[in-house]
């Protein structure tokens, strides 16, 4: 009997040992995170809201997305298209000297400046006019107008004048055409006064005073010497007026006799060809001594001692070298016959230099060759032919078209 006790209490603690072995190897497979095959059988854990706590919609993955996901959406880039063309290679820079500072390349496109004058036979400005009515040929080739416009701007002048010891009559002339010409000046200009006999002498430097210029011009009383030096002195104007910017005009009073220049003809005709934007409007004087000479025979002796036995033929010449300094400037030359054309005659003067038309353009012969070009302006019409202007009894007006013969193109040196 105590056998069958001892055999049947060893049972019961085996059975014991049995179910705390069992209940430990239940806890360790949770604790290892290993789900028993039991659980399969049970319901899924429902999925998680698609919203935050903000009540947003969470982001969609688009299709072309590449890369993970989380919780918020996508944050990879999407794929690149296999047909997308490779970046463009980074821009080759030259690599910095020491020592050497940064340079710049100037490239200097000539330009050409004209203005032109277009007048009727008497002289009256032709207003309205457009670019389209205007043709520039330089060498006889059609260029192409790049700007134009109505020049209005303040006059830049210098009254060069012929004072000498000659006669009382061209004094007197000299005198009115000078003061004249200062009273026409306006509050905008810049008139500088010169007078010459056998050099020029520079009475006032450039100024805006009228006073200042009717003060140079009373120093003109007693003349020097008898000589009238024009080329001389006409050079040394020109000259000084290469240093100052912009539009500039030389109103010449003077009888065009030279009697002892330095210079010949042919060297002023080429420093006025290669001076730039200067106008020369001559105003000859002593037209009274000299008609009255002509026909009582006394030519030899108008132009005083320095002139001894000069004849018409002298005058004559001179008068045409007074038009060609015009002409090759695109100014107009006056001769006045009586002394009360003077005001007329700067009052034209004074129109033509403010109401003339600008064209600019740039040269099809961009050769910096230092040679000198002809130029060549045309007024036209709407359907290209001569234009035509009527007067108030609708009768066709001739037009007269003034601008300078030519320009010396820059050398490459200069």
């Amino acid at each position: 009997m105590l056998a069958t006790w001892m055999v049947t209490n060893r049972r019961s603690h085996l059975q014991k040992l049995a179910t705390l072995a069992m209940g430990l190897a239940v806890a360790l497979i949770l604790l290892s995170g290993i789900t028993p095959a039991f659980a399969q059988d049970q319901p899924q854990t429902p999925p998680q809201d698609n919203t935050r706590n903000s009540g947003k919609p969470k982001q969609e993955v688009p299709a072309e997305a590449g890369g993970p996901t989380d919780n918020v959406g996508p944050y990879a880039i999407p794929k690149k298209k296999a047909d997308a063309p490779p970046p463009p290679p980074p821009t080759a820079t030259a690599p910095k000297v020491e020592g050497m500072s940064d340079y710049s390349i100037k490239v200097n496109v000539p330009l050409v400046n004209v203005d032109v004058l277009v007048t009727t036979k008497s002289g009256q400005f032709v207003p309205g006019l457009r670019k389209d009515n205007f043709r520039v040929f330089e060498d006889g080739s059609p260029q192409q107008i790049t700007n134009f416009n109505v020049s209005q701007a303040p006059v830049t002048a210098v009254l060069l004048v012929e004072f000498a010891s000659t006669n009382y009559p061209i004094l007197r002339d000299t005198l009115v055409a000078s003061y004249t010409f200062a009273n026409t000046m306006k509050k905008e200009d810049w008139v500088a006064v010169t007078y010459y006999d056998m050099q020029p002498h520079i009475l006032v430097d450039f100024t805006q005073d009228k006073q200042a210029a009717f003060g140079a011009l009373n120093q003109l009383r007693i003349p020097g010497f008898a000589e009238t030096n024009e080329f001389d002195a006409l050079y040394d104007t020109l000259d000084r007026l290469e240093r100052i910017e912009g539009k500039k005009y030389v109103i010449l009073v003077s009888t065009g006799i030279d009697t002892f220049s330095k210079l010949t003809l042919d060297k002023i005709t080429k420093k006025i060809k290669d001076t730039k934007d200067v106008t020369i409007f001559p105003v000859s004087i002593g037209w009274a001594l000299r008609e009255y000479c002509e026909v009582h025979g006394c030519t030899g002796y108008s132009h005083g001692m320095a002139s001894l036995h000069m004849s018409s033929i002298d005058y004559l010449q001179a008068d045409n070298e007074l038009r060609n300094f015009a002409a090759m400037t695109g100014g107009r030359a006056f001769f006045p016959r009586f002394e009360a054309e003077f005001g007329e005659i700067f009052q034209e003067i004074g129109e033509d230099i403010r109401k003339q038309y600008s064209l600019s353009y740039h040269p099809s012969n961009n050769k910096l060759d230092g040679t000198y070009r002809k130029l060549k302006v045309q007024v036209v019409g709407p359907d290209g032919a001569p234009l035509k202007v009527k007067d108030q009894k609708g009768k066709d007006v001739k037009i007269e078209v003034v601008a300078r013969d030519g320009y010396t193109a820059k050398h490459t040196v200069d």
